[in-house]
């Protein structure tokens, strides 16, 4: 065999699956079985296409509203986490809730509560309009400044520019987190840190494994949703770190041929809320 017709497939681990992502499947996988269909599930359970709609085929209806439950039914409150708003609205309409928060953003959320109640303004690193964000946001609202990345520190206005604390999403990339948080030291620089970091160790190794097979492949594929923030990421991480190219796939299917002209190596991974049968899919289709 000569060499240009040696083509190789790099496998990123860890890849899919985190702890948080498993245990709120299952929670809605244990729900169906102890309670039957349907249970419902307020927004998508995590951020993947195949996930939700083999939940939907076993029963579980996503809604993107705790109104849109009927009253007294079983409802399912995403790893993303929810405000206590929503806790509340649950509550009024008699819904029987079962939480499945992945522990990491609960953390989050009591952090975030902890730094209010001592009155600080809480600098809260993260995408507008992401679930996450919104949860703890909901904790609170009158405390917390949203951030979206190092170029929205300059318009960031605080009370006491001495009582200021940083929370982070905690599926961002962590170098675009530590860019952030340099900027916000910049402008204050008595801010205060979260006790531990909060950027999940999940999303942080993935990236480490992303920026190794990123450096030797010409092509990185990213199975994932594009709703999913930390596959996105992987994306981006793979472009920063050396493949000339690097695409999201929710599927085997989605792979344009094309993308594999003059290229010897190929990278893949997928984000922290994939069934590791997706990847599988891809490493058959190539």
């Amino acid at each position: 065999m000569t060499s240009s017709t040696q083509r190789r497939v790099l496998l990123a681990k860890p890849r899919g699956y985190c702890a948080g992502v498993d245990r709120a499947v299952e929670t809605v996988e244990i729900a169906l079985e102890k309670y039957g269909a349907p249970i419902y599930v307020r927004k998508q359970i995590v951020h993947n296409v195949h996930v939700v709609k083999t939940l939907e085929e076993r029963g579980a209806i996503f809604v993107d509203e705790t109104e849109e439950v009927p009253e007294g039914a079983i409802v399912v409150f995403s790893a993303h986490g929810v405000a206590p708003v929503v806790h509340e609205e649950a509550a009024g309409r008699s819904l029987r809730s079962i939480d499945a928060t992945c522990p990491l953003v609960t953390k989050v959320h009591k952090e975030a509560v902890r730094f209010a109640k001592d009155d600080y303004d809480i600098l809260l690193i993260g995408h507008e309009g992401h679930e996450e964000v919104i949860g703890t946001t909901g904790e609170a609202p009158d405390h917390i400044h949203l951030v979206d990345g190092p170029d929205d520190v300059a318009r960031v206005e605080v009370r006491d520019p001495g009582k200021v604390a940083w929370l982070s999403q905690t599926t961002l990339s962590v170098d675009e987190t530590v860019a952030t948080v340099e900027k916000l030291r910049e402008r204050f620089p008595n801010l205060m840190d979260p006790p531990s970091d909060d950027i999940c160790y999940a999303t942080q190794n993935r990236q480490t494994a992303v920026k190794e097979i990123a450096a030797q492949a010409e092509l990185v594929i990213v199975v994932g949703s594009t709703n999913s923030s930390n596959s996105v990421r992987l994306v981006e991480v793979a472009k920063e770190h050396g493949a000339d190219s690097a695409y999201l796939v929710d599927y085997a299917e989605h792979i344009d041929e094309s993308w594999l002209d003059g290229v010897t190596t190929v990278g893949v991974t997928s984000g922290a809320s994939v069934p590791d049968e997706l990847v599988q899919g891809v490493l058959a289709w190539l």
